[in-house]
């Protein structure tokens, strides 16, 4: 839970009437967008009530509460200000957020997208240049999945580029077949799969084509390099 000298001011306008609460600038922002658990409001919350003026500490009437969102619950109550409402933020906490969130836009588009014309991931620096150059900028208080094929249509004029999922085959002797399953299904899903009579692991992974280098990068280490790999043609 954030503290009150470093929380800032949810608000939500309804009913004629302003509410209130106080909340930590980035989760606010995540639980907001989507992209936090349900059950994170309590950190999020530097103080588990409502206002109508946070700062003078001024708290609404309980037949207000009831009367715009048909509950008392304070809980409920500072989940949809914190959703429906506005995020008070500093010009440094605003900067911060979407410094951060591009970050996650780049490692998100270089880690799923490729060049058609070579089959290779874009590596971050060259999405961050292309943003760059097609003057496009990520917005801190939108979520990053609903900002990110905003900036694929900006950066396609730019460097050739789509989002694409591969199929690699993967054959695995005894010594891994137990801990070879764990590794694949981070990097995608398991199509198929079988065991071989010896112990053999043979599977079908699908997963997104910018991951193709990490993911024969982390078969190899864990197998030492006694690996088969191959692309499979869909």
């Amino acid at each position: 839970m954030v503290g009150v000298d470093d929380s800032v001011v949810a608000r939500l306008k309804r009913g004629g009437l302003s509410f209130e609460v106080l909340v930590d600038a980035d989760g606010a922002e995540a639980l907001k967008s989507g992209e936090s658990s349900s059950g994170g409001l309590e950190d999020v919350l530097a103080v588990e009530d409502v206002f109508v003026d946070a700062r003078s500490g001024d708290r609404p009437a309980v037949s207000d509460l009831v009367k715009v969102f048909g509950t008392s619950d304070l809980l409920e109550v500072a989940r949809v200000i914190v959703c429906d409402g506005e995020i008070h933020l500093t010009t440094e906490q605003r900067k911060h957020i979407q410094v951060e969130k591009t970050r996650r836009v780049i490692s998100f588009i270089s880690r799923n997208a490729i060049n058609p014309q070579t089959g290779a991931p874009h590596p971050p620096e060259r999405v961050e240049r292309a943003m760059n150059e097609a003057g496009v900028h990520v917005d801190p208080l939108k979520g990053v999945d609903a900002q990110v094929n905003v900036v694929m249509k900006a950066i396609r004029p730019i460097i050739p580029i789509r989002f694409e999922e591969i199929d690699v085959a993967v054959k695995v002797s005894s010594e891994f077949g137990g801990r070879v399953h764990g590794v694949v299904s981070s990097f995608g899903r398991i199509v198929r799969e079988e065991w071989g009579d010896e112990g053999s692991w043979i599977g079908v992974v699908r997963l997104p084509a910018g991951l193709q280098d990490d993911f024969y990068e982390a078969l190899n280490r864990l197998t030492r390099g006694e690996v088969e790999t191959k692309l499979v043609k869909k």
